[in-house]
């Protein structure tokens, strides 16, 4: 008879996967020493998760904010200008942090053909531009509100993983206000 599953660990667990990762990169990931660190087997992990992607998947969809409830009651311009700034500041210091070097890696690693974390990734994204592009629609102000809702989700993406790497924070605050505020009229 299978084992049950301690809900209470699997948690545990998810969140002990995206801190291994935040440190440890995805690009090397094994699941002897990702279990180790976590104090359990490589085994135990399969048999919680099934698979390494599939554990990766998981443990990043349990750091997904709620984009839905950041962008609801969006009416005008200002809110939603507002709401994106607070989002990347959000995202790009504190906890979030973590969850966000673990993301961006996944969606690079996303873009080699058959990747595994394709489905995942191309969700992530769907949800973020579907939401915006909703936020947009609501101001009646754009034209194009899904190509604007993607050149936010792409810009933004793109300046927090500048400040990633080169700690930058001045200039890439201003890059994100010059952004937000040149697109959202």
């Amino acid at each position: 008879m299978a084992r049950p599953l301690d809900h209470a660990k699997r948690v545990d667990l998810l969140a002990g996967v995206v801190e291994y990762i935040a440190v440890h990169g995805l690009g090397d990931l094994s699941l002897r020493p990702l279990a180790a660190e976590l104090g359990t087997s490589s085994r135990m992990l399969i048999h919680y998760f099934g698979t390494k992607e599939e554990l990766l998947v998981q443990a990043l969809t349990t750091q997904r904010p709620d984009i839905a409830a950041v962008f609801a009651g969006v009416c005008d311009a200002a809110s939603l200008r507002e709401r994106l700034g607070a989002f990347c500041a959000v995202n790009i210091a504190g906890e979030a942090t973590t969850s966000v070097r673990v993301l961006l890696q996944v969606l690079g690693a996303a873009c080699a053909p058959g990747s595994p974390y394709g489905e995942y990734a191309n969700a992530a994204i769907a949800i973020f531009i579907g939401t915006l592009t909703d936020a947009l629609r609501r101001i009646g102000t754009i034209n194009d509100p899904e190509a604007v809702a993607t050149l936010l989700v792409s810009g933004l993406r793109g300046i927090i993983q500048d400040r990633l790497i080169t700690g930058d924070i001045e200039r890439t605050d201003r890059a994100a206000r010059l952004l937000i505020n040149q697109t959202v009229c």
